[in-house]
C-alpha cells in the first residue's frame, strides 16, 4: 500500500545507516564507470556520500575506489547480480534500525533530504499499517517511484528481502519492484534530489545546472569543503560581507587574505560557525574602522587645535617685514 502524506519534523534524530548502490553496467552511458563521472568537480559518488554524511555507517556496494569520506564496502553474489542482491549484500553490513538506501548517481541530493525522508519515516510509532511507514521514497517530476532515493526500516527490508529468496532460490535478477510491492511506503515529491543521471545529455544537463546563478556559488563552497576534507556549516553571508568590506575599505587585493585570516584564526579558536563569526566581526569592524580613519571628518583640518583659529597668533606676521627668502629690504 502507497500513500501521499508530507514530510514532517522530529526532535533528536535516531542513528541511521545507509546504503549506496554503486555498481552496475552503465550500459546508457557507453559503459562508463558511472560513479566516477564528475559532475561539479566531483565524482557523482562522494556527492552522494556527502548527502549522507550523518550516517553511523555508510556501506558501498562495488568494487572499492578511493573516497572522499570512509566507508564500508560489501559485494553482490555474483558480482551483478542486480539491485536485490546488492541490497541484501550491504544491509547485512548494517546494524541501525533505520537505513537510507541510495543510488550513486544522484548529483542533486543533499543532507536536508535526506533528512526528510527520515523524519517522515520516524514520524510514527503506530503499529504496522498505514499510519506507520515501512519506507519513504522520492517521486520524480512524473510521479515515479525512486526506490533508490528512499528511507526505510531496516527490518520490514530484512523481512521481504527473506521473503523473496525463499520464494524464488535467491535474490539475483530480481527487479527492485518485487520488494516495494510489499512494503507499507509513503511518497515525497522532489523533482531535484530525485534527478538521477543515466546518460550523457542527463551529465550535461546537471553539469549545466550547478553554474547557474542560483546554484553555483554553494556547489562551490560544497566542492571546496569535500576537496579539504571540511565538515563544517558556516554563514557565507557573513564572508561575502566580510570580503567586500575588506575590498572596499582597504584594498580589493585585502578580500582573500583576510577571509584566509580569519579562517585561520577560526581553526585556531577551535574551529565551528560559532568562532568563524566571531572572527569575521573582528575583520569587519577593523576594516570599517581603517576606512573612517579616511573621511574628511577624521582629517587634523577638520579638527583644529588650540590656538589655530582666527586671532590666534598664529599666523606669520603682516607689514613688519617679507616673508622668509624674500628679496625685498625691511623698512629704514
Amino acid at each position: 500500500m502507497t500513500a501521499y502524506e508530507p514530510p514532517g519534523a522530529l526532535g533528536p534524530a535516531a542513528p541511521y545507516d545507509a546504503v549506496v548502490l554503486a555498481g552496475g553496467g552503465a550500459r546508457r552511458l557507453g559503459g562508463a564507470d558511472k560513479p566516477g563521472v564528475r559532475v561539479g568537480g566531483r565524482p557523482l559518488l562522494d556527492r552522494v556520500l556527502a548527502a549522507c554524511a550523518a550516517a553511523t555507517t555508510t556501506v558501498v556496494v562495488a568494487e572499492p575506489r578511493t573516497t572522499a569520506r570512509p566507508v564500508r564496502w560489501a559485494r553482490e553474489e555474483p558480482p551483478g547480480g542486480g539491485p536485490l542482491a546488492a541490497l541484501d549484500a550491504g544491509l547485512r553490513r548494517t546494524s541501525a534500525e533505520y537505513v537510507v538506501v541510495l543510488s550513486a548517481d544522484l548529483p542533486f541530493l543533499d543532507g536536508a533530504t535526506v533528512r526528510r525522508l527520515l523524519d517522515a519515516l520516524r514520524g510514527s510509532d503506530a503499529p504496522r499499517g498505514p499510519g506507520r511507514p515501512e519506507g519513504v521514497l522520492l517521486s520524480d517530476p512524473e510521479g515515479r517511484d525512486q526506490p533508490l532515493v528512499a528511507a526505510y526500516r531496516a527490518g520490514a527490508l530484512r523481512r521481504e528481502l527473506a521473503a523473496l529468496a525463499a520464494a524464488h532460490g535467491g535474490l539475483t535478477g530480481l527487479p527492485l519492484r518485487r520488494l516495494t510491492a510489499a512494503l507499507d511506503l509513503t511518497r515525497i515529491s522532489d523533482p531535484v534530489a530525485s534527478f538521477d543521471c543515466d546518460t550523457w545529455d542527463d551529465i550535461a544537463a546537471a553539469r549545466a545546472r550547478i553554474r547557474e546563478h542560483g546554484h553555483v556559488l554553494d556547489e562551490w563552497i560544497s566542492a571546496v569543503k569535500d576537496e579539504l576534507g571540511i565538515d563544517l556549516d558556516v554563514d557565507t553571508g557573513v564572508l561575502l560581507d566580510l570580503a567586500r568590506d575588506a575590498a572596499h575599505s582597504v584594498a580589493r587585493p585585502a578580500a582573500p587574505l583576510t577571509t584566509f585570516l580569519v579562517g585561520y584564526a577560526a581553526a585556531r579558536a577551535g574551529g565551528g560557525p560559532e568562532a568563524v563569526a566571531e572572527a569575521a566581526r573582528k575583520a569587519a569592524a577593523l576594516a570599517l574602522r581603517w576606512a573612517d580613519e579616511d573621511t574628511p571628518e577624521d582629517t587634523p583640518a577638520a579638527h583644529p587645535g588650540p590656538g589655530s583659529g582666527p586671532g590666534s597668533g598664529s599666523h606669520a606676521p603682516t607689514g613688519s617685514g617679507a616673508a622668509p627668502g624674500s628679496d625685498a629690504a625691511p623698512d629704514a
